[in-house]
């Protein structure tokens, strides 16, 4: 018999940076205020039996993971967007899905806006 998996959810909501994203000069030597949330699905049925971290994500590697591409500045929230998915794949292969959005608060254009956002997902 199979043993049952404990699929769950890992969600790091609302990690702030100041960044340097955009096509505009004015952001690349201003820059902006950037918040990035990240949600990803595994199997937790090892953690959920031992308490043990050797069984889990560490949730501070993934945030120091988003951090080190934030401090990489991008014209297009895409690109950044698209290495930190690229970069949480290449660390974290044990999810089976996550999505990573990334959000420029108050972008540049002829209006208000209060956010610009991206939104990337990966699965297995």
């Amino acid at each position: 018999m199979e043993k049952s998996k404990n699929i769950g959810t890992i969600e790091l909501e609302g990690m702030e940076f100041k960044a340097y994203h955009g096509c505009l000069e004015r952001e690349k030597v201003v820059g902006n205020d950037f918040v990035v949330d990240f949600r990803g699905e595994m199997d937790m049925s090892a953690a959920a039996e031992s308490d043990d971290l050797r069984d889990a994500v560490n949730y501070a590697e993934i945030y120091d993971v988003i951090k080190e591409e934030m401090a990489k500045p991008s014209d297009l929230l895409e690109h950044v967007t698209g290495r930190i998915v690229k970069a949480l794949e290449e660390k974290f292969p044990q999810f089976i899905s996550f999505s990573v959005r990334v959000s420029k608060k108050r972008p540049p254009v002829s209006g208000v806006v209060q956010w610009s956002r991206i939104t990337m997902y990966h699965e297995h």
